[in-house]
């Protein structure tokens, strides 16, 4: 029923969802730093969903979901969960995130459809677990589903025990630059408090723009607000000092280590990724690391070098991607040095561009 992060592998994604995986393959690499915590697998919430009937009526969803989420609430949460969260400690306040098993997929994020809670007491988590399970019948979360082809009955939840920490600042990090996909440019944006009001849009954010272990950039916003913990549990919007408003979050040397982080973590899941991370305690804890699911994919090459890509199918009116054995074909009968990405044949001009004759 319950699987701590230090032993979740990757074949346990249907156990513990794409959060949990994520979370457990985070907790393995040397010198990341997670916030300790546990998995409540999705047996437990099969055990749960099996009390209750799953109509969703599509001309009234408000009143079916929100029946649905009653009767997920109603039914009593295991003994072994209640005696698990019994041994929490009292003088600690934990986060009780949501952890879907159809979530950061290459066609659907699932980002933000579930939902989670910060900062919550110990004789609070059993309710925020019911909550949890209960957020996957919210009416954004059936129109996504829909809208992308899930079956209700076959996307399972799995519910994140962990330790709260308290950051002075927070916020996201891609080792992607996410607008221009540069990958070599790694993007910071930083928020003071917790990284809640970033991600939800309430605030600006700083953003640093790090290239080969050099800044290049740095935007200091104009920062009115931060969500910190609340003393009775849960968060609080609090207006920032008027001397810190405009005030760096991050120093450059702090700026590094994130980006020495970022990249570690891309190499070990080997591909850009978009990384939630939070200061505290005088150095970085991550919370979260997903693919960048965003980024048009490039050709492999086996180096570092910069290449400049044209597409052969656009050039011949071919504007679609091609199926396997099209691409296998062209292939087998060009002359020309092609390469592939995205269904899509292309050739370097990197070459030719850099020559001043051409």
């Amino acid at each position: 029923m319950i699987l701590d992060f230090k032993v979740i592998d990757p074949a346990q994604l249907p156990l513990v969802g794409g959060k949990g995986a994520r979370l457990g393959a985070l907790s393995r690499i040397e010198g990341i730093r997670v916030p300790e915590g546990y998995c409540i697998t999705t047996d437990v919430y099969k055990d749960i969903i099996a009390h209750v009937a799953i109509q969703i009526d599509k001309d009234n969803l408000a009143a079916s979901t929100g029946q649905i989420r009653a009767a997920i609430q109603s039914v009593a949460v295991p003994e072994e969960i209640v005696k698990a969260v019994a041994l929490l400690s009292e003088e600690s306040t934990y986060a009780v995130r949501s952890s879907a098993t159809a979530e950061d997929l290459p066609t659907a994020s699932f980002a933000g459809q579930q939902d989670s809670y910060l900062n919550v007491k110990k004789d609070q988590v059993i309710e925020k677990i019911s909550q949890c399970w209960a957020s996957l019948f919210t009416e954004r979360a059936v129109v996504y589903r829909e809208q992308h082809g899930f079956d209700h009955t076959k996307v399972y939840l799995s519910v994140i025990i962990q330790k709260m920490v308290f950051p002075e600042a927070a916020g996201i990090l891609f080792t992607a630059d996410p607008v221009t996909g540069n990958r070599k440019v790694l993007s910071i944006d930083a928020g003071f408090g917790l990284g809640e009001a970033l991600v939800g849009g309430l605030v600006n954010a700083d953003n640093y723009k790090v290239k080969e272990g050099v800044i290049i950039e740095k935007k200091i916003a104009d920062k009115h607000l931060q969500v910190v913990a609340a003393g009775t549990g849960g968060t609080i919007q609090q207006e920032i000092d008027k001397d810190r408003q405009n005030t760096p979050v991050l120093t450059d040397e702090q700026c590094m280590s994130l980006n020495d982080l970022g990249r570690k973590i891309e190499a070990y899941f080997g591909q850009p990724q978009d990384i939630e991370w939070c200061l505290a305690d005088g150095g970085f804890y991550i919370v979260q690391s997903r693919p960048i699911t965003t980024l048009y994919p490039v050709p492999v090459t086996e180096d570092q070098d910069n290449h400049v890509y044209l597409s052969v199918g656009h050039n011949q009116m071919m504007t679609d991607a091609m199926k396997p054995l099209g691409l296998s074909f062209f292939l087998m009968t060009t002359p020309a040095r092609m390469c592939t990405a995205g269904g899509r044949l292309y050739i370097d001009v990197a070459r030719q561009l850099s020559a001043p004759a051409s």
